[in-house]
């Protein structure tokens, strides 16, 4: 699936990456995740900076300001919310066309503005379903979606794993979902969890 056609997954998939956030309880923040070395602070401050400002803000072709890099977001106690919010606005601003074409510039290296979305709908769900795995909340995405992501996961896994975004491939069942496919595609556990607390004395 290729430019504009993409669009009505990005909003399902933004729709469920709210959902997710809306779940997040505050002592559930210095858990771990599956992104080793991410605690879900830090990775909800990762998808929340890119999938929301940073999907507005690509097709707007602006750069993200430093304001926005650095921020905490979730020192403010609304912030699913206030994802929430600029989500609908990021997903508005590729409501037109025009906007997957041609080029996004990231710093100094162009991409296609469509391959640029391809990704960020990939951050969305993958991103999401690592929050969600994180703070013990049911995941999902329908199969059209799923499918999509599956096949944004083999479009990339070479790119992602040149930089260290992806892990190696995970094995999976033969019959495994396309959502279960697509995360071990892009090195995740399909059955992570996190370990269970240690009982008090």
């Amino acid at each position: 699936m290729n430019g504009h056609a993409l669009h009505p997954l990005m909003a399902q998939a933004a729709a469920e990456a709210a959902r997710i956030a809306r779940g997040v309880r505050p002592e559930q923040l210095d858990g771990p995740t599956p992104c080793t070395g991410f605690d879900t602070r830090t990775l909800v401050n990762h998808w929340v900076l890119y999938t929301s400002h940073g999907l507005e803000h690509r097709a707007l072709r602006k750069d993200l300001p430093q304001d926005l890099v650095e921020r905490d977001f979730t020192a403010d106690t609304a912030w699913a919310d206030a994802y929430a919010a600029q989500l609908e606005r990021a997903v508005a601003a590729w409501a037109d066309p025009a906007v997957w074409e041609g080029d996004v510039d990231l710093g100094g290296s162009p991409m296609p503005a469509a391959a640029i979305a391809r990704m960020l709908v990939l951050e969305l769900v993958l991103h999401g379903w690592d929050v969600a795995r994180a703070t013990g909340q049911p995941t999902g995405a329908g199969d059209e979606l799923a499918g999509a992501v599956l096949g944004i996961v083999e479009e990339f896994a070479g790119l992602f794993r040149q930089y260290d975004g992806f892990a190696g491939p995970v094995a999976v069942p033969a019959g495994a979902s396309p959502l279960d496919r697509a995360l071990a595609a892009s090195g995740r556990d399909p059955q992570w969890a996190p370990a269970p607390a240690a009982a008090s004395a």
